[in-house]
């Protein structure tokens, strides 16, 4: 396969810093996406190369901006349903403001038999400064022969939507904010919460035959320790179980067959580094997806956090991976730099959609888009090969902090793979750090737990006599120090 355009540098599309590569789909012979913030869907014929873009001015009128930046996308039958939101047209103030009088959350569909667009759903609450939710998960129900549509990133109709695909008419199930949902046996969980003020607070499962509803809490930690502020990324489905892929960690379980959600503590450094914006996708039998170094952050520091909020979404603990789910494995398979956007498996192929720029916040909006985006195509061979060398430091000011508000346990490292993996820890003062060894087993067990006496200066720790997942905690506050953790 051959893409013709395959880089893509910022061009004109008003919105909050950068979007990307979106909603990347193989299906009946196409290849779709959604370039954001130009709001471009592209739609590539794989047999021919034959490459239609179109410009989202079904919505409204030109110049128009958005597109996608949660990965809405389903198949059935013939078509592609694309989701997510569009200005038309686009206005964009000097005082770095956009205005959201013309945004609009969409659902089209694609026709690969007729190569045909069609305006399938829209809705708008036409506000300056507010919107109504964006589309950001599309999930199909077989049984109703309909479209679930999860709903959490805006001011008004938020929630979970049913979605005619004949008629185009939605009705709203429940009225709770859901950025993203799956289908699992006969059942489709949908993670509640709002990703930018607590994260996920509870799952909600409607049973697909019946209708009913039904509300599930997260459970403990693997490691036995608290964690916080769970933003909900995405989610998928394997061994008849949800898996949802949150800041810090993938909380996983079904309780329809008696077995409740678990928290696997996984890259938590108390920043937004999180699998959030990209998707997951089912590869081998496993679940592949990625947690992200920058993908949303505070561009100028504001003074009424004091600079936790820029402090928090720019501290770049490492590069941003392409996980492999296999329980009780999780394995790294690939290292890139801020984010990741969208992944997709096509012939044999694994594309893999970046972007070198986050999303920033309300005030800073550009006339384009700031990122420079592209695909990446791999070969499914990475999945069974020897995992790349990664490396991740991080200032221990940060699990401090978290401590201070009642959690504090830090990292959850994969080693599957890693011959010679080490940690080294730059301290202040003499410490006591306890470690934490669990894996992703189905259902939970318990952590095995070890300590060891740190001193002042450098320590290196050697992990290679440790297995499964490794995460750490400090006795004492250290506010100077950091730890570099060096997976080879």
């Amino acid at each position: 396969m051959f893409l013709r355009n395959y880089l893509f540098p910022g061009r004109y599309g008003p919105e909050w810093g950068s979007g990307g590569i979106f909603g990347l789909r193989y299906h009946n012979g196409t290849l779709y996406f959604t370039l954001a913030f130009e709001a471009e869907a592209h739609f590539i014929d794989v047999s021919s190369g034959e490459e239609k873009t179109y410009d989202f001015t079904l919505l409204g009128e030109a110049p128009t901006s958005g597109g996608d930046t949660y990965n809405a996308v389903e198949t059935v039958d013939e078509f592609i349903y694309f989701g997510g939101w569009v200005h038309a047209p686009a206005v964009y103030r000097e005082d770095r403001r956009i205005l959201f009088n013309n945004k609009y959350s969409h659902v089209h569909a694609y026709d690969t038999e007729e190569g045909s667009v069609k305006l399938l759903w829209k809705d708008s609450i036409h506000h300056e400064t507010d919107w109504a939710g964006e589309v950001s998960d599309i999930i199909y129900d077989p049984y109703g022969d309909r479209l679930l549509l999860a709903r959490e990133d805006g001011h008004a109709n938020l929630g979970v939507y049913s979605l005619d695909r004949k008629t185009g008419r939605a009705e709203a199930l429940i009225h709770e904010p859901s950025p993203k949902g799956t289908r699992v046996h006969d059942t489709a969980f949908f993670g509640i919460g709002n990703n930018f003020t607590e994260g996920l607070r509870e799952f909600m499962a409607l049973d697909l035959i019946s209708g009913k509803w039904e509300t599930f809490k997260p459970g403990e930690s693997a490691d036995g320790r608290p964690y916080i502020r769970p933003e909900l990324g995405a989610m998928s489905s394997a061994y008849n179980r949800a898996f949802a892929f949150v800041r810090g960690g993938i909380l996983a379980g079904n309780p329809f067959m008696g077995e409740e959600f678990s928290f696997y503590r996984l890259f938590d450094f108390y920043t937004f580094y999180a699998p959030f914006r990209v998707n997951a996708i089912n590869v081998g039998g496993g679940i592949l997806t990625a947690f992200n170094a920058h993908h949303d952050a505070v561009y100028r520091p504001d003074s009424n956090d004091s600079g936790i909020g820029w402090t928090s979404t720019n501290t770049i603990a490492g590069p941003s991976v392409l996980v492999y789910i296999a329980p009780p494995m999780v394995k790294i398979v690939g290292a890139f730099g801020a984010r990741v956007t969208s992944i997709e498996k096509m012939g044999g192929k694994l594309l893999v959609a970046t972007n070198s720029a986050p999303n920033t916040g309300a005030r800073e909006a550009t006339p384009f888009d700031t990122g420079n985006r592209d695909i990446v195509i791999l070969d499914e061979k990475i999945l069974q090969e020897r995992p790349p060398a990664v490396s991740f430091s991080l200032p221990l000011a940060l699990p401090s902090m978290a401590k201070e508000l009642g959690a504090g346990t830090f990292g959850g490292f994969p080693l599957d793979g890693y011959r010679d993996p080490r940690a080294l820890f730059y301290l202040s003062g003499d410490n006591r750090l306890t470690v934490y060894e669990y894996d992703l087993s189905l259902p939970a067990g318990e952590a095995t737990v070890e300590t060891f006496e740190l001193k002042a200066g450098k320590n290196i720790l050697d992990l290679s006599s440790f297995s499964g997942i490794v995460s750490f905690e400090l006795e004492k506050l250290e506010k100077k120090g950091k730890v570099r953790v060096e997976l080879r």
